[in-house]
């Protein structure tokens, strides 16, 4: 009896310490389920950045990059705080040519500047006539965004006195003076050389031009006509480093020469200039760059890097067409303050975001 009232005892307690830990097992909230992070953001990016974009151009102001290029139909401006996400990019079309006119056809190599507190495009254009009518042309806006206010065409700018064929304008500003750098002919010549003269306000030369180039090595000597363009401007290290195209652009042999004078020097003087031997900026068929050119120059968002853009074609005997992409590529300098660009970067490839990105 002892044994069996000693079990009736328990038996209850038993019960109630187990139901107990059930009933506390159950009225505890499961663990919540730990968040899923985000995916880790990219720190590469990949060549080309477009799919097209002849004669590619960039211009940072106030964090952001405004980049450019050849459309053929209009002048089109994107916007994008890091280079290395201009595929998703916001695009405005800022300029649609008349219907017709000598500036109404082949719309070409765009160059936004800001100047005297306004921005400024630059472009080529012509009535139409294949590419012989092509003529350098100047938009300004005051607004502080140039995706946003009106912009107002100023005309054609040009060397008084003279209407000769004329592409591909940028500025070159040094000693305190304002210049205008582009590819333009002689009369009843359609050899493509490096002109130079001084402006007096952002739509207006002075006169009169100096020739500082013209295609005269074996390597600036492919395809026809014979062609130097595109030149673009960047300094370092107390010298004035002008870059150009060279060759004809249907060739896979268009490639990057280059100029050198002093900051201090009076860019106008052809003798101030000294002319490299060799491109400074060659086709890598191995990673599918033909015909490599028509370059832009910026600085990464942090500052540290010097970065290179440009456009190539993928493939061989792609020509001067649509097929041309940009892409982008740091570079360094050399000991003697010139700029070592060295050879094109492979596509499709993953490589470091600029820095800052």
């Amino acid at each position: 009896m002892r044994f069996k009232f000693r079990f009736s005892f328990l038996n209850p307690l038993l019960l109630a310490a187990l139901l107990g830990c059930s009933n506390s097992g159950s009225s505890t909230a499961p663990a919540p389920t730990p968040p899923i992070p985000p995916p880790a953001a990219s720190t590469t990016y990949t060549n080309p950045l477009l799919s097209t974009g002849p004669d590619p151009w960039v211009y940072q102001k106030d964090g952001f990059y405004y980049y450019l290029h050849t459309t053929g139909v209009n002048v089109t401006i994107w916007k994008t705080a890091k280079m290395s996400e201009l595929s998703s990019a916001a695009s405005k079309i800022i300029w649609t040519p008349p219907a017709s006119g000598l500036d109404s056809h082949n719309i070409w190599a765009p160059e936004l500047h800001f100047l005297d507190g306004k921005w400024y495009v630059y472009f080529t254009a012509g009535p139409g006539m294949c590419c012989g009518g092509q003529r350098l042309w100047v938009l300004e806006n005051p607004s502080p965004d140039p995706t946003t206010g009106s912009w107002t065409e100023k005309g054609q700018i040009a060397v008084p006195g003279q209407d000769l064929w004329a592409i591909d304008g940028t500025v070159l500003e040094q000693n305190g003076g304002r210049y205008l750098l582009w590819s333009g002919q002689e009369a009843n010549s359609v050899q493509q050389n490096i002109y130079i003269c001084k402006m007096s306000n952002p739509w207006t030369l002075t006169g009169p031009r100096v020739q500082l180039s013209h295609p005269q090595y074996a390597w600036e000597l492919n395809g026809y006509p014979k062609v130097n363009e595109g030149p673009e401007v960047i300094q370092h290290a107390g010298q004035t480093f002008l870059t150009y195209s060279a060759s004809h652009c249907s060739t896979d042999d268009y490639a990057l020469g280059m100029l050198t004078a002093s900051t201090t020097a009076d860019p106008m003087d052809v003798n101030a200039w000294t002319k490299s031997a060799t491109p400074v900026f060659a086709k890598n068929t191995a990673n599918h760059a033909y015909g490599p050119g028509h370059n832009g120059f910026f600085v990464s968002k942090d500052g540290t890097q010097n970065w290179l853009i440009y456009h190539a074609n993928s493939n061989a005997n792609e020509g001067c067409g649509n097929a041309r992409n940009p892409r982008m590529q740091p570079f360094t300098w050399n000991a003697d303050g010139s700029p070592n660009f060295g050879t094109p970067v492979a596509i499709d490839t993953p490589l470091p975001r600029p820095g800052g990105e």
